[in-house]
């Protein structure tokens, strides 16, 4: 495999990585709508990370997703839990851009930063 596509992917993940520690930062520092941010971002950067190794990416958020489910998670490379992370981490993003941001961002917050961890245990 190209040395190239092993080291952006390795890049990736790192930014995915540092997205993750900002989340944690930011939800103890109680800024729960950047925590959220932060959690999808992790999560995204890690999809591109997976998608660096086959020399592939995709402009779009929607089509970043749709392809990684069809991809990792359909073919069960990924566990199927995946698709309810990638559902709820856009749906909280979703929220936070539309400023329909509940009192409930706490527990949104908090539950977005454990979602990232099923890309490490793979």
């Amino acid at each position: 495999m190209d040395n190239r596509r092993h080291e952006l992917s390795a890049y990736r993940l790192e930014e995915a990585e540092r997205c993750l520690r900002s989340a944690k930062l930011l939800y103890e520092a109680e800024d729960y709508k950047s925590s959220v941010n932060r959690s999808y971002y992790c999560v995204h950067n890690a999809m591109r990370s997976v998608f660096a190794l086959q020399g592939k990416d995709y402009k779009k958020h929607s089509a970043l997703m749709s392809f990684f489910r069809s991809e990792y998670i359909k073919t069960k490379i990924f566990s199927d839990k995946m698709s309810d992370v990638l559902r709820d981490l856009f749906l909280s993003e979703t929220k936070v851009i539309m400023r329909i941001f509940t009192l409930s961002a706490n527990k949104m917050s908090q539950s977005n930063l454990t979602m990232p961890s099923i890309f490490w245990s793979k």
